[in-house]
C-alpha cells in the first residue's frame, strides 16, 4: 500500500510497502531503466497542521554504464529517504515538500519514490576502480589489452 488514507493517520503510523515494477506508470519518462522491480518500505506518520512524514528505503537494480569503457552495469539501488508531505499553501513552493490537493484526503507517496529515485540512482559508476576507458582514437576498449591504433590520445 503506497496510498494512505489520512483518516488511517488518525490512530498513528502506517506502514506503507509496495512493489513497483519497471513498467509502472511511475516512472515514465524518468531516464532511469529499473532491472526488476523496485521494492518500497517505509512509515508514515502526521507531524502536526497538515504535515505528514514518510520515512522509506527503497530497494532493487537500475541499468546503467561504465562512465569509462561503456560495458552496461547493473547497479544496486539502497535509498533511506525521508520525505515532508504538506497541505500547507505556503509550503508549496518549498521543492523539499511535496504538495498535497485541497483537501488533503490521502497520501500516496510514488511521487516521492519517482523523485528519490531519480536522485539517488547511480549515474557515475565504475565497472571497477581501475577501469582503463576507451581509446580516445578508434574507441577501443583498453580493458582489453592496448589498441591497434597506438594512437597518441589520453583513454577517456
Amino acid at each position: 500500500m503506497l496510498k494512505v488514507d489520512l483518516r488511517d493517520l488518525h490512530k498513528g503510523p502506517v506502514q506503507t510497502s509496495g512493489i513497483l515494477e519497471p513498467g509502472d506508470p511511475t516512472f515514465e519518462g524518468l531516464g532511469v531503466t529499473l532491472d526488476g522491480p523496485l521494492a518500497i518500505e517505509g512509515r508514515l506518520q502526521e507531524t502536526g497542521n497538515e504535515e505528514f512524514l514518510w520515512r522509506g528505503h527503497l530497494s532493487g537494480r537500475v541499468l546503467g554504464e561504465c562512465r569509462r569503457c561503456l560495458t552496461p552495469l547493473k547497479l544496486p539501488v539502497d535509498l533511506h529517504v525521508d520525505v515532508l508531505f504538506s497541505a500547507d499553501p505556503d509550503a508549496a513552493d518549498d521543492p523539499s515538500v511535496y504538495a498535497l490537493a485541497q483537501p488533503p484526503t490521502h497520501v500516496d507517496v510514488r511521487a516521492a519514490v519517482r523523485e528519490e529515485l531519480a536522485l539517488g540512482a547511480p549515474v557515475f559508476a565504475l565497472c571497477r576502480a581501475d577501469c582503463a576507458g576507451l581509446c580516445g582514437t578508434c574507441g577501443a576498449d583498453l580493458n582489453a589489452g592496448p589498441c591497434r591504433c597506438h594512437g597518441t590520445a589520453e583513454p577517456h
